[in-house]
């Protein structure tokens, strides 16, 4: 930890008088439990493993005492340094309240959701730094990764570039005389202040973000919190998250697995595709691609594996590149959507049923082709003819069940 300052010139100013109605919890969002410490605490952990700065809270009214215990508790030595007021009724009437009681020397200061409570310190510091470095105002920045459509009702109006697309966090940070100026300045309610700061013509850059400051806002959100939190590596204190270690570290966690099927009937034109391989002699499946039942199915699995929706999802017939593409092109996107994910394939195994065409022939040079498309991970392939029962028995088409084992990067 960093020594203790006497007169730090970085503010943080820490929002957490958010009613939580999203999350229903019955209670301010804040105060929540993750284990046995609070959204608040949590966050407040990883403000305090930054450098020494002044810290406001800005917490409902009727809780300052209780954010005052939290604040005093994770601040350890640093405790003459914080101090908490209560907030307005809207967003920027609390953080306004958490500016009005800055001490005079402060030049930086730094927003933040106490709903992003697993942000690592060394956020917080990289925030910092770039606003001293720029003196404009500084927000971290993930890449969007998944596809995103333009919609109206339940009608897909088009697609908007991703690559131009970036989602915002917090901490966000400015100069003070900045700050202060666009909230006297401020017409209108804005969603963060880098929004409120760009309405009033200032500048802003961007700074790499972190995995771990994302928004508790659902349920769902806070089992993510809670299974990050148990998972904390042995060693680190009892319920507590060691932020400041890299993503990766705190990410890992045990393997996921996930299960994926396809089905395709004979009746295709041109060679049959399988497993990868081509099959002279055999009648085609059909299908928007080449029919490839086992290696759709891989797909499948691997994006349950890392959460990433479903085959359907990935390779509609609204991606027109992938009509008629074989085993490798699905799976080297496959790979590259499960990278820039933060996940690695560990392992794949399939299982086909079908009557034709007789797989044990072929079935290392299958496994190989597969492994090869996936980077090298091993794949292991076997088969069935289900006994002549159900379609697959009748020799009317084929079906294939692939589980894989996925890992963090």
């Amino acid at each position: 930890m960093s020594t203790l300052l006497p007169s730090p010139h970085v503010a943080v100013v820490v929002v957490a008088a958010g009613s939580g109605t999203r999350l229903g919890a019955g209670g301010p969002k804040a105060f929540v439990g993750i284990d046995d410490r609070t959204i608040l605490r949590h966050c407040l952990d990883g403000v305090f493993a930054a450098r020494p700065a002044q810290v406001v809270v800005v917490a409902p009214a009727d809780r300052v005492g209780e954010a005052l215990v939290d604040a005093h508790e994770a601040a350890g030595e640093r405790a003459p340094l914080t101090s908490v007021v209560a907030g307005g009724a809207t967003r920027q009437a609390s953080v306004a309240a958490g500016l009005a009681a800055l001490w005079p020397g402060i030049r930086t200061v730094l927003v933040h959701d106490a709903a992003r409570a697993l942000a690592p310190g060394d956020l917080v510091d990289r925030v910092v730094d770039a606003v001293e470095r720029t003196g404009w105002g500084v927000v971290p920045v993930l890449p969007v990764v998944d596809t995103i459509k333009r919609v109206e009702g339940e009608r897909i109006t088009g697609v908007v570039d991703r690559a131009e697309l970036a989602a915002a966090q917090t901490p966000q940070g400015f100069r003070r005389d900045v700050l202060d100026a666009a909230y006297r300045v401020a017409q209108a309610e804005y969603t963060d202040d880098s929004a409120l700061v760009a309405a009033a013509g200032h500048p802003l850059a961007s700074v790499e973000g972190s995995p771990l400051a994302f928004k508790i806002t659902t349920p769902a959100d806070l089992e993510r919190a809670r299974s990050l939190i148990s998972r904390a590596p042995a060693g680190a204190p009892a319920g507590a998250l060691p932020v400041g270690a890299p993503a990766a570290v705190v990410l890992s966690g045990m393997p996921r697995v996930g299960i994926g099927t396809d089905v395709h009937a004979f009746g295709g034109e041109g060679p049959l595709w399988l497993a990868g391989l081509e099959w002279p002699g055999e009648p085609a499946l059909s299908g928007h691609s080449d029919g490839d039942a086992v290696a759709h199915a891989v797909v499948d699995a691997l994006l349950s594996a890392a959460g990433l929706g479903d085959i359907g999802g990935r390779f509609g017939v609204d991606r027109p590149e992938f009509a008629g593409a074989h085993a490798g092109a699905f799976l080297a996107d496959t790979l590259a959507h499960l990278a820039e994910n933060g996940w690695a394939v560990a392992s794949v195994a399939v299982q086909v049923q079908s009557v034709r065409p007789k797989l044990a022939p072929r079935r290392r040079e299958a496994e190989t082709v597969l492994s090869e498309a996936l980077g090298g991970a091993p794949v292991s392939v076997s088969a069935t003819t289900t006994d002549g029962l159900g379609f697959t028995g009748a020799g009317e088409g084929v079906q294939a069940f692939a589980v894989a084992v996925v890992h963090r990067a």
